[in-house]
């Protein structure tokens, strides 16, 4: 039992919980640092308009996450099927939003697929089989980080796919997808929309920062290369695969806060989601027996302490 004079200790203690699991946040911003951050150096950063211009970020981003909870156990009681598409070039933020609406509701409900290319079985299959196994089942909602619209882009634009297989895809992907949504499933598509220069900055912070080097692939510096022909792929993709039961949404994506706050509102705007009313949650008394002996833990077990 808590007795009355530990109350203020235990509640100082869970704010302070709530704070470590807010600096997450503050952990994922300092990891999206750009060459401009470094150049402009500290005072700039630190100047008024930066700090309201975050503290306004911060402020939008938690109370849209709150209702990213609120969605989550709307779609878990009324089990429904939700599947969202990120597509975009590479660097335009898909990552970044996609942990932003993950980062706070439970991965039993929210999961994200980000398949690697396609193994030599894989490439014998119908296109879209290794797709189909991800999809959720009832009271899921499932995010590809990419997706069958590979084919549309980079199988394309690098000639990994036949000019056969390229218009077999377009005849057969608004039927897929109409069907998807005749099965129940809620398809939602995002493109995200950055400058030919926003790229370039993108592609050298992480060429200048050592813990970004991995996100670099040989395929996206040839990307950045061939940037007029991912534009024609894409404009023919949207044209062709614009349909009314899953149109695209393009997201604004050269400010990535302002992407991310853009593309969550949007989302939340689809659902007619409501409050699920839930029962009250009281914490029980611990049991507490005199027989009771914790069993020591020898000290070699312990990790070191080198922080």
């Amino acid at each position: 039992m808590v007795h009355t004079e530990n109350i203020d200790a235990l509640l100082q203690r869970v704010a302070l919980d709530l704070i470590d699991d807010y600096d997450e946040e503050l952990e994922l911003e300092l990891e999206d640092r750009t060459d401009r951050d470094y150049l402009e150096g500290a005072s700039a950063i630190s100047s008024e308009d930066q700090k309201r211009y975050r503290r306004e970020y911060f402020t939008n981003l938690f109370h849209l996450q709150s209702e990213l909870v609120k969605l989550q156990d709307w779609i878990a009681h009324t089990k429904r099927k939700v599947v969202i598409l990120f597509e975009g070039r590479d660097a335009a933020g898909k990552g970044g939003v996609i942990k932003r609406i993950t980062q706070r509701i439970s991965p039993r409900v929210c999961r994200v697929v980000a398949l690697p290319a396609p193994s030599d079985r894989e490439m014998t299959q119908w296109y879209f089989q290794r797709y189909v196994a991800h999809l959720p089942a009832a009271g899921e909602m499932v995010l590809f980080d990419r997706s069958w619209y590979n084919r549309a882009g980079v199988e394309r634009v690098m000639g990994f796919c036949t000019d056969d297989e390229y218009e077999e895809f377009f005849r057969s992907v608004p039927e897929f997808e109409r069907m998807l949504v005749r099965s129940g499933i809620t398809l939602v598509k995002y493109w995200f929309s950055i400058t030919d220069y926003e790229q370039h900055v993108r592609f050298t912070a992480r060429i200048r920062d050592p813990m970004k080097q991995w996100k670099l692939s040989p395929m996206d510096l040839e990307s950045r290369r061939r940037w007029e022909d991912y534009t024609k792929a894409k404009e023919i993709m949207i044209e062709r695969t614009h349909i009314q039961e899953a149109p695209w949404w393009v997201v604004m994506a050269v400010d990535k806060k302002k992407a991310r706050l853009n593309c969550i509102s949007h989302l939340l705007s689809l659902f007619p989601y409501e409050d699920v009313i839930r029962p009250e949650v009281v914490l029980p008394e611990r049991v507490r027996n005199p027989d009771y002996l914790r069993e020591h833990v020898p000290k070699e077990m312990w990790v070191p302490e080198a922080y």
